[in-house]
């Protein structure tokens, strides 16, 4: 009930995919407002940079995982999931009309086991206020899915990871 409201005020849109059912990210160009961070690729991330901000469709993976038992299986499944997403990502990142412009990817997750292995740079939330009250939205979603909740983090991959690793599997 509440999932198309939070869309509506979110200004967050679907990437686009061959049929929306399939949708998992959505997602919205955002400017940057943290403190300054430096990829493993030597991409620095600073105040104000143009990042693409990605959101899981939760409403539709708590349906898929409400069918899953395990944590461990919940979190292979997640994993899975956004591997097979992120080509679309890497090539609506290369498609945006301010491609040269966009330095990076980010999220915020406090489901982050893995994330690594899909090419994705975990940092903590430095301001304690945000970190609770980030912590504070996704309860409810783990009440749900019946998962175990740790403190959220930013998620980073910068452009080149992003299409060096996913571009050319499109």
């Amino acid at each position: 009930m509440i999932d198309p409201i939070y869309y509506t005020c979110s200004r967050l849109h679907y990437l686009p995919e061959n049929e929306v059912a399939n949708t998992l990210f959505r997602i919205r160009l955002t400017s940057y407002q943290g403190n300054e961070v430096r990829l493993h690729d030597g991409t620095i991330i600073h105040k104000n940079d143009l990042l693409i901000k990605i959101h899981l469709h939760n409403v539709r993976m708590l349906s898929e995982l409400n069918r899953i038992e395990s944590d461990m299986k919940k979190a292979v499944f997640i994993y899975h999931k956004v591997k097979r997403a992120l080509p679309r990502l890497a090539n609506y990142a290369i498609g945006h009309q301010k491609s040269s412009n966009i330095k990076g990817i980010i999220g915020i997750t406090s489901l982050y086991k893995g994330a690594n292995r899909l090419g994705f740079e975990s940092f903590p939330i430095k301001n304690s206020y945000y970190r609770t009250y980030k912590r504070f939205t996704f309860f409810p979603i783990h009440y749900i899915a019946n998962t175990s909740q740790q403190d959220p983090v930013y998620l980073f991959m910068s452009k080149d990871a992003l299409l060096n690793r996913y571009h050319s599997t499109i």
